[in-house]
């Protein structure tokens, strides 16, 4: 047993200080996992269950003014003891706005232990500020390994007490533990101070009285009634117990009955307590050889509690009686005095450990016919009113661990829901950017669909351009080639060479038609600009008297081929308009080129332009992105000038 124990504290460290990890550095599915696991843990666990009523509260000592002040309690053992844990108990009280607390816990303290009383002893633990064990009701657990004679707790600051605000030193109990065995229980104390009013409910022997603030709520275990009966105030009731086997026994500890049926209770907290309590060991069952183990007398309501924990020095023996000398009175039936007793379980210790559990006692009384379930079965089946009777240092020991869960669980659920905001404000923008990406997908489309049809209507326009533009021009000229080649029968050389020229053009055009889609890839085409413009002017303009002047040629080598091809055949088109439509006789071209632009003028001594600018100029300009203007001058003709801004996509790149 003691060795599980030791066991548990160990693994109940070891989860405390993985509770302390920073929860920022751990991922968000390991704090799930240990908000579970602590309130797995916590349904595992003794619940506080704070006791009522009038009795024992602890000591306190003298007040003072000020925080930093040096109290002190010493606890004298019988010999020097290895010592495994101490355990600090607080003075609770309500506050009126947060419920429970430790008042006058110390906030600054050491323990110190010494083996010889003349010894100045070693501190075994110490605790400041800094450590926050405030505020808390629960137990303080405090591991050692060390053997003492004799264990102090020296305060050096001090909490304020909740009614006045001034500085004392609070606590319920001291326990020293070997094992499972107190081994501080009714030892001597001494003090610093004491309280100045002097009353026994404050007196420094408090510490040691096994009288906790606590009732004993496990979390496992059904639930038992308690053992009660009444019974002639003039007689003295027996209870026996057969231990079954020779045991060395060294406490016994009488669990008061469960006060529960109200609230406010009909009966004080040391209800059915006998007030005069014999209680004998022996070896034979006659009792023949039975020797006294504790004669305890209830002398003031001090003195009572939820456990009442009765030590004596080790003895042997397998029989014990418990005889009621002086009975609980009760006189709230008809003014008649009745003898109550009644337990929740008796417990007899061997160096801690209950003996008594599973064994029968037996009673010799003439009692009253009472309810069948408050049965002496009940004083040894090892349950109470809330489920299982722990070992002491067992219980403590949970409500310890219960205390630093629910201190840790609050921050826990603050980082986890401070996450579970962070990851819905990240889920609410993943929505926003999936919306808004789903409608940047959708608009990329019909964007992507509006420059598919700007693109097919431009390709149907650079198609239709190309068509009237090339096509038309080299119809226009094969006409005007057969015109001349009819007047031209009479010479068979000019003939020849007309029809020469005819073919060529025919030829010309078949390849424009079957690079209709995109003329820059028929071989032999728009290669030489200043040369096509040449030999342009030459086929079309058959009659005319023209003469071309360039600057810049070197300039327009550098243009693409596509830029290239459009302004040839806007050039084409302007020589077919004139041919057409202006009674010309001679015209002129000049064309100017720079890095930055190039212009374009063609002149005619025709009759000018009497109707709007032909479409398919306006078209050609468009697509060569060129500004285009048409002038007649006070001379007569016609002048189309082509101003073209050269841009980067329209410049070669060497």
């Amino acid at each position: 047993m003691r060795s599980t124990l030791r066991l548990l504290s160990l693994l109940m460290g070891t989860l405390t200080a993985q509770a302390q990890l920073p929860f920022e550095d751990q991922p968000l599915s390991q704090l799930e996992l240990r908000m579970d696991t602590i309130q797995a843990e916590l349904n595992e666990l003794a619940q506080f269950s704070l006791r009522s009523g009038v009795g024992s509260i602890g000591y306190r000592s003298g007040d003072h003014k000020q925080p930093n002040a040096l109290e002190w309690v010493q606890i004298d053992l019988e010999q020097a003891v290895p010592i495994d844990q101490i355990v600090l108990v607080p003075s609770i009280w309500r506050d009126t706005k947060s419920g429970f607390s430790a008042d006058n816990f110390p906030v600054a303290f050491q323990i110190i232990a010494g083996i010889r009383p003349d010894t100045q002893g070693a501190v075994i633990a110490s605790f400041s500020a800094s450590d926050q064990l405030l505020p808390r009701i629960a137990p303080l657990i405090i591991p050692c390994a060390t053997t003492a004679s004799w264990v102090r707790l020296e305060a050096t600051i001090l909490s304020p007490r909740a009614f006045d605000g001034h500085y004392s030193l609070d606590l319920a109990e001291i326990l020293i533990f070997n094992g499972q065995e107190n081994l501080a229980l009714n030892q001597p104390v001494t003090a610093s101070s004491h309280n100045l009013d002097k009353r026994s409910a404050r007196a420094p022997d408090g510490l040691v009285d096994g009288f906790v603030p606590y009732l004993m709520d496990a979390a496992q275990g059904t639930q038992s009634v308690a053992f009660f009966k009444h019974y002639d105030s003039k007689l003295q009731p027996i209870l026996r117990i057969d231990l079954g086997t020779l045991r060395t026994v060294n406490a016994v500890y009488l669990h008061s009955i469960d006060i529960s049926d109200t609230i406010p209770q009909r009966f004080p907290s040391d209800f059915a307590m006998p007030r005069h309590l014999l209680i004998e060991g022996a070896s034979r069952p006659d009792y023949s050889d039975a020797h006294v183990l504790i004669d305890h007398r209830i002398q003031s309501v001090f003195e009572t509690g939820p456990i009442l924990m009765l030590d004596f020095p080790e003895t042997d023996c397998r029989y014990l009686r418990l005889t009621a000398l002086e009975p609980y009175i009760d006189s709230t039936y008809s003014g008649i005095l009745h003898g109550r007793i009644g337990f929740a379980e008796i417990e007899i210790l061997s160096a801690g450990n209950n003996v008594a559990q599973g064994h029968s006692f037996s009673a010799d009384l003439q009692l009253a016919q009472l309810a069948s379930n408050r049965l002496l079965s009940a004083l040894t089946d090892g349950r109470n009113l809330y489920g299982n009777i722990l070992p002491l240092r067992y219980w403590l020991e949970q409500l310890a661990r219960r205390h630093d869960l629910e201190t840790e669980r609050p921050a826990l659920a603050a980082e986890l829901e401070r996450r579970y905001a962070r990851q819905k404000t990240n889920m609410n923008r993943l929505a926003w950017l999936a919306a808004l990406l789903a409608a940047g997908i959708g608009f990329t489309i019909l964007i992507d669909r509006m420059l598919r049809m700007r693109q097919i209507v431009k390709i149907r326009e650079r198609f239709a351009a190309d068509l009237h533009d090339e096509l038309g021009a080299n119809l226009h000229t094969i006409g005007l080639l057969s015109d001349l080649a009819e007047e031209a029968q009479d010479s068979p050389s000019e003939l020849s060479m007309l029809h020469q020229r005819i073919r060529k053009v025919t030829e010309q055009t078949g390849t424009a038609v079957r690079h209709c889609t995109d003329l820059l890839e028929a071989e032999g085409l728009y290669t030489a600009l200043l040369g096509d413009m040449e030999r342009a002017a030459r086929r079309i303009m058959a009659k005319f008297s023209h003469e071309i002047s360039v600057e810049g040629e070197a300039h327009l080598a550098q243009l693409k081929p596509r830029t290239r091809a459009d302004l040839f055949l806007f050039y084409k088109e302007c020589l077919v308009n004139i041919s057409r439509h202006s009674d010309a006789t001679e015209f002129s071209t000049q064309l100017t080129a720079s890095p930055k632009q190039i212009q374009l003028s063609v002149h005619d001594n025709g009759r000018g332009i009497a109707e709007a600018i032909p479409k398919s100029l306006k078209r050609r300009a468009k697509l060569l992105r060129g500004k285009m203007r048409v002038e007649s001058p006070v001379t007569g003709g016609t002048t189309i000038h082509l101003t073209l801004r050269i841009r980067r996509n329209q410049r070669n790149h060497v």
